[in-house]
Formats: structure tokens, C-alpha cells, sequence
């Protein structure tokens, strides 16, 4: 006796189910990767640029007016967005206290990542940061990752990014240091950043005590939004 081919019914409409659901979520689903992609963007944009501390400096003499510069490099690469990091004493821009690389990528939702790699060779490229192509001579290859210091952010109630390191993993030999934390706050006009160095004993030996840096943007994508205003108190950064 042949017997018909058939599908129960149960399982033929939880097969229907099935497919009307993906066919309502897929597009929902791919809402939401271009907006984290859009979200990455916004990211890059408000961390590109030449900024200052000099504002908190004149207001409170413990702070020192640090410039940092934060240029796109390696613009063609699809594997991120790249910067070209300079830090300074102003008055002593010639001689910076940290040159890095970034790479800002997405991670999943709305989790992001800033990737910290070393320069080879960082006395050669001082002032990077004004060519029209940064480190156009030079690939990722080139660099040094600095495993455990990778910031981690998410958009927070004000819509700003912020986050930091995770743990002990960012080593440090610094003025007795074993490990180095950064806690950051990226917004559109401004950078919060709060380098520490402690000990084995978690006791704090370098960096700001009681507050992060900030730095204002005074060149770079124009931005439309406002951030909420929050104050900091530290000393001098740290490299």
C-alpha cells in the first residue's frame, strides 16, 4: 500500500508561524544593526578632532591645560574607524607625553569598543596629526596592541558614550603601578577621560583623584546636541 506524503497540520502551521514571524522581525533586526553602524559613526565623529583642557584649567589651577588631538587615519579600511592619538602639555606640543593609535568598532547592541595600540618608533611621527593623511606610511601591522586596555562604551541616559576598561588587565609599571584603569565619557563637543595607575593593593599612585579630565573640541565635525553638564577635579594626566 503506497502511503501519502504529507505534512500534520500542527506542524505545517508552526512552519507558518515561524516564517511570519522572521519575515515581521527581520526588518526590525536590520533597523537595529544599522543603527548601532549609525551610532558607531556618530562615535567617530564626536572623537575627531583637536581638543583642550583649557577651560578647567583656568577655573581650577589643579588641572593642567593638556591639548589632545584625535585624527582619522586609514580611512579605506573597513575594519573600524582608526584614529592617530596625540597628547600634550600646551606650550609643549612638540614634545607629546602620549601618541596611540584607536580603532573604534561596534561590538554587538549597543556595546563599543576603542582598541589601544602603541606607535613603533613614536618620536618620528610628533605632529601626525596635521597631515592630510596620517601615518600613510605605516599599517596596523606596524602597531602593538595594548591587550587589557581596550575601552568598552554604551550610550548612556544622555546620550553619550561611556564606559572604560574592564578589570585588571591594562598592566602598568608606572611610579610603582600594577595596572592602569580608564573610565570615558564621549559626547558631542567633549571628551571626559579618567586615567588612574594603582598597585597591587588597588591603591592609587598616579593620575587624577577625584575627577576626570575635560576636554573641549575647538575644531572638527560640526555637532548639533547638548550633553549634561558634570564637573571633575584631578591632577595632571598620567602617560
Amino acid at each position: 500500500m503506497i502511503k501519502s506524503f504529507c505534512v500534520p497540520r500542527k506542524t505545517h502551521q508552526a512552519g507558518v508561524n515561524c516564517l511570519m514571524l522572521f519575515l515581521i522581525l527581520a526588518p526590525l533586526w536590520a533597523a537595529a544593526a544599522g543603527a548601532s553602524e549609525t551610532d558607531c559613526q556618530t562615535l567617530a565623529d564626536w572623537m575627531t578632532g583637536s581638543f583642550s583642557s583649557a577651560t578647567q584649567a583656568a577655573a581650577d589651577s589643579s588641572y593642567f591645560d593638556i591639548r589632545l588631538e584625535m585624527a582619522r587615519i586609514w580611512t579605506e579600511r573597513g575594519d573600524g574607524y582608526w584614529f592617530y592619538v596625540e597628547q600634550a602639555v600646551a606650550g609643549n606640543t612638540d614634545r607629546p607625553y602620549r601618541q596611540r593609535v584607536y580603532r573604534v568598532a561596534h561590538v554587538e547592541d549597543d556595546l563599543f569598543r576603542s582598541e589601544v595600540f602603541l606607535l613603533p618608533d613614536p618620536d618620528c611621527h610628533v605632529g601626525e596629526w596635521r597631515k592630510e593623511e596620517p601615518l600613510h606610511g605605516l599599517s596596523p601591522d606596524d602597531l602593538e596592541v595594548r591587550s587589557g586596555c581596550t575601552v568598552f562604551l554604551r550610550l548612556d541616559v544622555w546620550g553619550r558614550f561611556a564606559g572604560g576598561t574592564v578589570g585588571r588587565g591594562c598592566t602598568s609599571a608606572l611610579r610603582g603601578a600594577a595596572y592602569a584603569t580608564s573610565e570615558v565619557v564621549v559626547g558631542p563637543g567633549r571628551i571626559e577621560s579618567w586615567d588612574r595607575g594603582l598597585d597591587e593593593s588597588g591603591r592609587q599612585v598616579w593620575g587624577a583623584e577625584t575627577g576626570p579630565y575635560i576636554f573641549i573640541r575647538h575644531s572638527g565635525p560640526a555637532v548639533h546636541a547638548d550633553i549634561h553638564p558634570e564637573a571633575g577635579r584631578g591632577r595632571r594626566p598620567r602617560p
